[in-house]
Formats: structure tokens, C-alpha cells, sequence
């Protein structure tokens, strides 16, 4: 049975362009679109601009709290498909573990096609990202440098997604070139899937 819905799982380290590229996107195609640094803060009762400085693992940013980020993400991602058939979602956060991507799989089998677009930079350029994100007061990430750092330690590279369920993408590029390439690789996986 071909399943009409899907979900596009933007993912990444920070300032790698997920976020910028997960809601073009979304735009482009009219689909929900959830972001792990505005659910987090709304969950927090924090307006999503507001700045925390916590140190790693700490605060909004714990275990346990990143924990019910990503459970809150998957229920909306949820909610979203049971009210509207054929829907479209995409989801936008690091999902840097193997255990994460795996529990969007389950929770979402049998009610959309599940997609991860892993977005990949150069250093040099997350660097000058977090910098420019450093001065923009309308911005809602709260990554820095030494959080890179952290995470480059923990991030699990994507090896247990089929190819026909990932595409790595290197953000440093133009943001139209961008979406003709992810578009192009979602109809050649829902072409192969109907053949």
C-alpha cells in the first residue's frame, strides 16, 4: 500500500542550515512545519527568541528536557496526520542519535512515508553562522561554539538509513539549488515506491 502522507526529518549539527532549509521547504510545499528550538522554549513557557545560556546539558537543554522536545515533536507530527490524510510534515532538529531517528520510524509506520534530509557544512561556515545568529535578536537557536563542539562528539552519523530514505545535503550552496535537489530526490523515491 502506497502511504500519500510523508514527513521530512531535517537534521543536523548546529548552524549546519536545517532550520533555514527545513522551513523553505515547508513553504514551498504548504506542509506543517515543526522546529526542535521553538517547541523546546514553548515548552519551557519561554518566548522562542529568548536567549539561554545554560551550559550544556543543562537547563532546557538537559536530557530530560530535550526528552520531551522530541516526544512533543512526534505528537504533533501526529496530530498533524490523523487530522488531515495525504498530509505533509516536516520536522527540523539535530536528531543526533540513532535511538531518535528510530523512534520517528516507529511512531510514525503505517502513517507516512518518513524522510531524513542530513544537512552537512563546512566548520569555517557553521562557525561564521553561529556568529551572525549570535547578533540577530529574531533568532531562536541558542547554539554556540563549545554546544558544536559537544555534540560533533555525539552526533551517529546516519548509517542505519536506507539510501532510499536519506539524503545528505551540503547546505553551503544556493537556496533554490537546494530545493530542486531535495524535491528531485523526494519524486524519484515516491516513483520507485509506486513502481
Amino acid at each position: 500500500m502506497v502511504v500519500a502522507s510523508k514527513v521530512l526529518v531535517f537534521f543536523g549539527m548546529i548552524a549546519t542550515g536545517k532550520s533555514y532549509l527545513a522551513a523553505a521547504w515547508a513553504r514551498h510545499h504548504g506542509c506543517a512545519y515543526y522546529n526542535s528550538d521553538r517547541v523546546r522554549k514553548e515548552l519551557a513557557g519561554l518566548v522562542p527568541e529568548s536567549r539561554q545560556a545554560a551550559a550544556v546539558d543543562q537547563g532546557i537543554y538537559s536530557r530530560e528536557f530535550s526528552r520531551r522536545t522530541y516526544d512533543q515533536l512526534l505528537i504533533l507530527a501526529e496530530q498533524d496526520l490523523d487530522a488531515n490524510p495525504g498530509a505533509c510534515v516536516v520536522l527540523d532538529g539535530s536528531y543526533q542519535d540513532r535511538g531518535e531517528r528510530q523512534r520517528v520510524q516507529e511512531g510514525l509506520a503505517g502513517k507516512a512515508r518518513v524522510l531524513f534530509v542530513h544537512c552537512i557544512c563546512p566548520e569555517e561556515v557553521m562557525r561564521k553562522r553561529m556568529e551572525q545568529r549570535q547578533q540577530d535578536p529574531q533568532a531562536v537557536s541558542d547554539g554556540r561554539w563549545e554546544v558544536y563542539l559537544q555534540q560533533k562528539v555525539r552526533f551517529e552519523l546516519p548509517s542505519e538509513l536506507r539510501p532510499e530514505q536519506l539524503i545528505t545535503i551540503n547546505t553551503n550552496q544556493a537556496l533554490d539549488a537546494l530545493l530542486i535537489l531535495i524535491d528531485e530526490w523526494v519524486m524519484r523515491v515516491e516513483t520507485q515506491a509506486v513502481a
